[in-house]
C-alpha cells in the first residue's frame, strides 16, 4: 500500500482477497483500522457469470452443467469448482471475523448497485466518513450493456464512464433444474450469512 498522510483515503480493490485466506492476517498486520468493502451478488448468478467470463477467453470449456455437479443423476454439487466455491460467502466471512469485527465492513449489494446505484454508493460515502457528494444525478442507467454508467460531473465534459467490454456479457442458457438445484445448495449459506452480516440480500 502506498503511504498515507492524515485526510487521505487510500483504496485497494482486489476481488480475490475475501477468498484466500492468508488476506486478513495480512491486512489485519498492516492495519487494524483497515474498512472492508465486500461487494456480493447471489451466488447462482455469480457463478453463471464467472463461467461466462471464463468461456469468452475458453472457448472449449465443458458445459456449466458439467462443470457445476461431480454427479448429475445425485446432484452433488463440485464445490471444488472456484466458481460455486466462492459464492459460499459465510465460509470466507469467518476467516475475516477472526480478525475484524462485522463492524470493519460494509457488504454492499450487487444486485441494488445495478437497480438504485446512488444509494448503494451512498452507503458506501456514509460508512467511508464522507460527505454525499455521488448522487442519484451521476448516474443513468446503460440499456446495451444493462448496467448504470457514471455521468461526468457538472462542467468536467467528456464521455460517461461505462463498465469495460468483460462486462455485461450475455449467460449462456441453464437449465432452470439445474439453477433451482444450485439454489437449494447456497440456500443454508445464504441464511448463515445474512445472520453473519445483519442484512437479507434478498436472494432467495
Amino acid at each position: 500500500m502506498p503511504r498515507t498522510s492524515e485526510g487521505q483515503i487510500t483504496m485497494e480493490k482486489t476481488p480475490s482477497y475475501f477468498v484466500t485466506k492468508e488476506a486478513p492476517r495480512r491486512i489485519y498486520n498492516m492495519s487494524r483500522d483497515t474498512k472492508l468493502i465486500v461487494v456480493v451478488r447471489n451466488p447462482v448468478t455469480r457463478a453463471i457469470s464467472d463461467y461466462t467470463q471464463t468461456l469468452s477467453k475458453s472457448p472449449g470449456l465443458p458445459g456449466f452443467q458439467a462443470l457445476a455437479f461431480k454427479n448429475l443423476s445425485t446432484g452433488l454439487i463440485d464445490t471444488s469448482w472456484s466458481a460455486l466455491r466462492i459464492g459460499i460467502y459465510a465460509k470466507h466471512l469467518e476467516h475475516w471475523l477472526r480478525y475484524f469485527p462485522v463492524s470493519s465492513f460494509l457488504f454492499v449489494s450487487g444486485e441494488r448497485l445495478v437497480s438504485d446505484p446512488a444509494r448503494e454508493v451512498g452507503r458506501v460515502q456514509d460508512f467511508l466518513g464522507l460527505r454525499r457528494l455521488v448522487t442519484d444525478k451521476h448516474f443513468y442507467f446503460n440499456q446495451t450493456k444493462g448496467f448504470p454508467c457514471l455521468k461526468k460531473p457538472e462542467g468536467g465534459g467528456g464521455r460517461p464512464r461505462c463498465l469495460g467490454k468483460s462486462k455485461g456479457r450475455p449467460h449462456p442458457k441453464i437449465d432452470p433444474q439445474v439453477i433451482q438445484r444450485l439454489q437449494d445448495f447456497y440456500r443454508p449459506f445464504n441464511l448463515k450469512f445474512y445472520q453473519m452480516t445483519g442484512q437479507d440480500f434478498g436472494w432467495d
